[in-house]
């Protein structure tokens, strides 16, 4: 890469960093959120359930990006599937949604563990007390379970963000940091390891720049959002005091 580029390729990978932080966070929320509920019923195997539902989680992110390399291979599993002729991991788009269904695929189950642990800690008088009161099953979700289940959600979501802010192996491995013109999954970290393999002064600018937006972030979650969390844990404690 030309240093001359520099400051082009800083803002693709800006780009790139924040949309796969953004769509894979809202993917893994919104299915960690279905996960946990599913895991949170009584029923028989729930155990061997959970046991299993961690299993991409604790794969190697390494490990995973070779798996879904040979998925998303033209002679893959997912074309023959499909029926389809695509190269996944050499389109702008099609690679960016690769390492999106990747990342999905592999973190979810560390957001449902997390909000799994704030659904153990609802009463189930509550939503004893609501059927009574005759509340479906959407109004005990969005007025009972959502708003307790927040603490442990706002963590889940932070945790997510931070660690997609520095992605690097998934991309990096996935689709050697390329895609479209060559840059379509080039995240921050990679752009950062790459100039300092070719040995440019840049890359202490840029490891400064991934330090100060993953702090920022992270200020801001905890600035804002913490002093939520602090309140809802507060209520729910006086709740039940009373």
């Amino acid at each position: 890469m030309p240093p001359g580029n520099i400051g082009s390729l800083f803002w693709e990978a800006i780009g790139n960093t924040l949309f796969f932080t953004v769509v894979t966070v809202i993917f893994e929320t919104v299915i960690g959120v279905w996960m946990a509920i599913i895991m949170n019923r009584n029923f028989r195997g729930r155990a061997l359930v959970r046991a299993a539902i961690l299993v991409p989680w604790a794969i190697p992110t390494a490990v995973t990006a070779k798996l879904w390399y040979f998925i998303f291979d033209y002679n893959g599993i997912l074309n023959h599937v499909l029926g389809t002729q695509i190269i996944w991991t050499s389109g702008e788009w099609s690679s960016r949604f690769a390492i999106v269904i990747a990342d999905t695929w592999k973190t979810t189950p560390f957001m449902a563990l997390l909000i799994l642990a704030g659904l153990q800690l609802i009463p189930e008088e509550v939503y004893e007390a609501a059927s009574m009161d005759g509340a479906s099953t959407v109004q005990r979700f969005f007025r009972i379970t959502l708003p307790l289940v927040k603490p442990a959600l706002m963590v889940a979501v932070l945790f997510r963000v931070l660690d997609a802010l520095r992605m690097y192996d998934l991309p990096a491995i996935l689709t050697g940091g390329g895609g479209g013109t060559g840059n379509a999954t080039t995240t921050l970290s990679i752009l950062v390891v790459s100039q300092i393999r070719q040995g440019f002064n840049s890359a202490s600018a840029l490891s400064t720049i991934t330090f100060l937006l993953v702090f920022l972030v992270a200020f801001l979650f905890v600035r804002f959002l913490g002093a939520n969390v602090v309140q809802t844990q507060a209520a729910q404690q006086k709740g039940e005091l009373k």
